[in-house]
């Protein structure tokens, strides 16, 4: 069996394919194509999504999903996945549709049946939840609301920066459709197949210090998976949701793409 030679980095909400700049730089460096598909409509930069979020309302999960699967097809041979966030939600139903040689969901969001939910997660997605009204809206986050949610274990300034470089709105319609999910018959856009046999090995990897996605989540989430499929899990003591901007990524870049190389399925 040929390792993979390409890796595909997926993005979350309130963030854009910039939250990967560093990840790219380090994994082009070892010698693999990196991709980092914005979702469709978010091709422009940072700041022209703040001063014009429009185009953050025309997406959906499978709008995003479909995507994503048209990327990866053009591949001649299927490559890592690994997404953070929302991006761990994307990046599950990527392998359950068949796609990828392994995956890696940090700090992820989950995929629907996993209804644990801390309350930091809360307070973090309070900002779009507190009112129904925001299901048609684009939504962001104050600096204050941001630096709970993503950098709580940055410094001041720090968590400036990586707000002025990295913070977008998110659409509010999907998260209230995530919270809805487990609520709502038949499946919605984030079901999987827990017992797909077919599906890619996968490592969860949580910050301990996240409050977006607390590691509660991602071992619920891991749980659910029934399938004889390789499904792990990995927590890093000190890192917050933001966990791929935080100092000492590498370390946590290196291990996802050598676990994802080790288990690669042919």
């Amino acid at each position: 069996m040929t390792n993979p030679d390409t890796i595909i980095l997926v993005h979350g909400f309130w963030l854009t394919p910039r939250s990967w700049e560093h990840w790219i730089a380090h994994y082009e460096q070892r010698g693999f194509r990196v991709l980092a598909p914005a979702y469709p409509g978010f091709e422009i930069e940072v700041e022209a999504l703040n001063a014009d979020p429009s185009p953050i309302m025309e997406v959906t999960v499978p709008k995003i999903v479909d995507h994503l699967t048209a990327v990866i097809n053009e591949l001649p041979a299927p490559p890592i996945i690994m997404g953070h966030s929302a991006g761990g939600t994307f990046t599950q139903l990527l392998l359950d549709r068949g796609l990828g040689a392994a995956g890696v969901a940090m700090n992820s969001a989950p995929t629907e049946g996993v209804r644990v939910v801390p309350l930091p997660q809360v307070k973090s997605t309070f900002p779009v939840l507190k009112n129904p009204a925001n299901r048609h809206k684009a939504v962001g986050l104050s600096f204050d609301e941001w630096k709970y949610a993503f950098t709580n274990t940055f410094t001041e300034e720090e968590s400036r920066a990586l707000y002025r470089r990295y913070h977008i709105p998110a659409n509010g319609g999907i998260v209230w459709g995530g919270v809805l999910a487990n609520f709502q018959p038949g499946h919605q856009d984030t079901w999987v197949d827990y017992h797909n046999e077919n599906r890619a090995p996968l490592l969860f990897i949580s910050g301990s210090e996240d409050h977006v996605m607390p590691p509660a989540v991602q071992q619920s989430n891991a749980k659910h998976y029934k399938s004889n499929t390789l499904t792990e899990i990995k927590e890093y003591q000190g890192y917050a949701h933001l966990l791929p901007a935080q100092k000492g990524w590498e370390e946590i870049a290196d291990y996802a793409l050598d676990w994802a190389l080790r288990h690669a399925r042919a």
